[in-house]
C-alpha cells in the first residue's frame, strides 16, 4: 500500500508547472519551519464554488516530489467531490511531510495551523490519513479555518463514520447495476486498509451478511479485525487476483495500475482511498473495457466532506446523513450515463462535476 502518486522519473525543470498532476492549479504553498521542523504543502486546486475545504494528510513521502505529487492529485480531488456532491466548496488538499506516529506533536500542529490561517479562508483544513480529531482542535486554536473538530467544541466530530457510510452506499449501488440486486448478503468483499473507515465499511458489510477479507500492512490490527468480525486475513500485495465479487480499496491510492488491473477478478470496485485509478483515462477505460462497474471515488467518498460541512452550514445530523445516503442514487444515474453515453463512469462523474463549475463560473463572469 504506497502513496497515491504517479512515478515522475524524469525530474521536470519546474518544480510545479511542469508537475504530471499539475492541473491548472489556483496556488501552492510551501510551509517550513525550522523551530518545529514543518515541511509542509498546501494545494489549493479551484475556488470557483466556495472556499476550498480538504484534510491534511502526514505521511513520510519517498521525496518531495512525491509529496507535491500527492497534494495536486488530492486537491484536484477534492474539486470534482464537492461539486458532483453539490457542496458550495472548492477543492484543496494539503500533506506534512514526517511520521505521524513519531513527528507529530502540538507545536507542529499549531505552526500548521497558523500557515492556514494566512491564508485568510481560501482554505480550510480537516483530518486525513495521519491525522486525528485532536489534531483538528489543536489548529482550531490558532485558526477558525479547520472543520472536523470535536463534537465537545461544537464541530462535526470524526467524519470517518459518515466516509464509510458513503461508500456503503456506493457500492450498494454498483451491486445493484451489476449484480440486479444492492443485497451484499453472500457477497464475497475484499476490503483492502482497515483504518477507520475501513473497519466501519467492514462492519457494514458484515452486518448484512457479506463474505469479508482484508487486507493491511497492519497485521496486529488484521488480527484484531478478524477476531472481531469474522473476517478472513490475507497478508501481502499479491490480493488482486482473489476470487471476490467486490474489491474495496480503502488505503492510499493508485492501486488500480498497469500491474495490477489485468488480475482483478472482482466485478465491482467500490472504495473509500482517493485516486484509486493511476490513469484516470487509460485505466478507467480497461475497467470498463473488462465489465468491472467502477464507483468513482471522489463520489463515493464524499460522506466526510459533507460531514464537516455541515460546520460551515449548520445543519445536523439529520440533514448529514440524508446527504450521505443520497450517494446511493447519484451512483446509480453516474452508471446510467455511463452506459448511455458509452463513456467511463470516471469521465460521467468528472463531466457533471465539470459542468457544475463552469456554469458557475460563467454566472460569476456576468
Amino acid at each position: 500500500m504506497t502513496a497515491n502518486i504517479i512515478e515522475t522519473k524524469e525530474l521536470k525543470n519546474d518544480p510545479v508547472f511542469g508537475q504530471i498532476s499539475f492541473d491548472g492549479h489556483e496556488q501552492i504553498v510551501f510551509c517550513n519551519d525550522e523551530d518545529t521542523g514543518l515541511k509542509a504543502i498546501i494545494g489549493i486546486h479551484n475556488t470557483v464554488l466556495g472556499p476550498a475545504l480538504g484534510g491534511t494528510r502526514m505521511w513520510t513521502y519517498e521525496t518531495e516530489w512525491h509529496a507535491l505529487n500527492d497534494v495536486l492529485r488530492l486537491s484536484r480531488g477534492m474539486t470534482y467531490k464537492s461539486a458532483i456532491t453539490g457542496l458550495n466548496l472548492g477543492g484543496g488538499k494539503a500533506v506534512i511531510i514526517g511520521d505521524a506516529k513519531t513527528q507529530k506533536n502540538d507545536d507542529l500542529m499549531r505552526r500548521f495551523g497558523q500557515f492556514v490561517d494566512s491564508l485568510s479562508g481560501k482554505y480550510i483544513t480537516a483530518e486525513d490519513v495521519g491525522m486525528e480529531t485532536r489534531d483538528m482542535d489543536v489548529i482550531r486554536e490558532v485558526t477558525p479555518h479547520v472543520t472536523g473538530i470535536s463534537e465537545s467544541k461544537g464541530g462535526a466530530g470524526n467524519p470517518s463514520p459518515i466516509t464509510a457510510y458513503g461508500v456503503y452506499m456506493g457500492m450498494k449501488a454498483a451491486a445493484k447495476y451489476q449484480f440486479g440486486t444492492d443485497n451484499l448478503d453472500g457477497k464475497k468483499i475484499l476490503v483492502q486498509g482497515v483504518g477507520h473507515v475501513g473497519e466501519t465499511l467492514v462492519k457494514h458489510v458484515t452486518d448484512e451478511g457479506a463474505k469479508v477479507i482484508i487486507n493491511d500492512i497492519n497485521e496486529a490490527r488484521l488480527e484484531e479485525l478478524s477476531k472481531k468480525y469474522g473476517a478472513n486475513v490475507v497478508l501481502g500485495n499479491d490480493i488482486y487476483g482473489l476470487d471476490v465479487d467486490i474489491y474495496a480499496p480503502c488505503a492510499l491510492g493508485a492501486t488500480i495500475n498497469d500491474d495490477t488491473i489485468h488480475q482483478l477478478q472482482a466485478k465491482v470496485v467500490a472504495g473509500a482511498a482517493n485516486n484509486q485509478l493511476a490513469d484516470e483515462i487509460k485505466h478507467g477505460r480497461l475497467l470498463k473495457e473488462k465489465g468491472i462497474a467502477y464507483a468513482p471515488d471522489f463520489l463515493i467518498n464524499a460522506g466526510g466532506i459533507i460531514n464537516v460541512y455541515a460546520e460551515l452550514e449548520g445543519y445536523g445530523k439529520d440533514e448529514i446523513t440524508r446527504k450521505t445516503e443520497n450517494i446511493y442514487n447519484t451512483t446509480l444515474d453516474i452508471f446510467n450515463l455511463s452506459e448511455k453515453e458509452d463513456i467511463t463512469t470516471h469521465r460521467a462523474a468528472f463531466n457533471i462535476a465539470q459542468n457544475r463549475i463552469d456554469t458557475r463560473k460563467k454566472e460569476q463572469n456576468k
